[in-house]
């Protein structure tokens, strides 16, 4: 039994970190810098926006990679703005592709628009409601009470993975019918490159994939602070 346990444990971390260290490896397999292409991450985004008339839509250097569509915006971490990498490229084509969504109203993203702020507050309360549940025990001490305030917790915690699983087809939809294409009918980097693209739009994809399983495992470890 206890093998089993630890077998159990080691797959479970596996199943939530796997993801998580792969992309992050994905990512810095290519991003070694490439004097060969002809342009940086921020140049290509820039150059895809103007093809696609979407001139009004700036490009920043910020700490992470994404699209914002509140303010309309792409915005691209400084390796990947500055940086002349098979990950920079993709990376600058998926983020792009985000923006193309917008434009051409997709629902999802519009939802994903939409819910944002909802998922951020739903998940200020459920940070708010686990954090007080000992002391409303110490005060109330009643386990019923606890367990009805650690079943809204989980409530308000699954609202965030379904806002994940809601995301996994806007970012598929950005790597794999969007961004892909445009890198290979545009010939912007060459057969060989394209392998390691094809990894990093994958990383890109699934990084959601990744934060999805991690909500799913803190909904798991809540669940067992039930009496019942």
């Amino acid at each position: 039994m206890p093998f089993l346990l630890a077998l159990g444990a080691v797959l479970l971390f596996g199943l939530v970190f796997g993801p998580q260290w792969w992309v992050r490896r994905a990512m810095q397999q290519h991003a070694t810098e490439r004097p060969d292409l002809p342009g940086t991450g921020g140049e290509l985004a820039r150059h895809l926006l103007d093809l696609a008339r979407l001139e009004h839509v700036p490009v920043e250097i910020a700490p992470a990679d994404h699209y914002d569509p509140v303010a309309n915006v792409v915005r691209l971490s400084p390796e990947n703005h500055n940086g002349r990498s098979i990950t920079a490229v993709a990376v600058a084509a998926h983020e792009v592709s985000h923006a193309l969504q917008h434009a051409a109203g997709d629902r999802l993203i519009a939802a994903r628009v939409t819910f944002a702020p909802v998922v951020r507050g739903f998940e200020f309360a459920a940070a708010v409601v686990m954090m007080t549940a000992p002391l409303m025990l110490a005060v109330v001490k009643s386990p019923v009470l606890l367990a009805l305030q650690m079943g809204v917790g989980i409530a308000l915690l699954g609202v965030r993975l379904v806002f994940h699983l809601l995301t996994l087809p806007v970012e598929l939809d950005a790597s794999f019918r969007r961004a892909l294409p445009i890198l290979e009918t545009g010939r912007f980097l060459d057969a060989e490159d394209m392998l390691g693209a094809r990894t990093v739009l994958r990383a890109a994809a699934l990084t959601y994939v990744a934060s999805s399983l991690v909500s799913l495992v803190n909904i798991a470890r809540f669940r067992r602070l039930l009496p019942f």
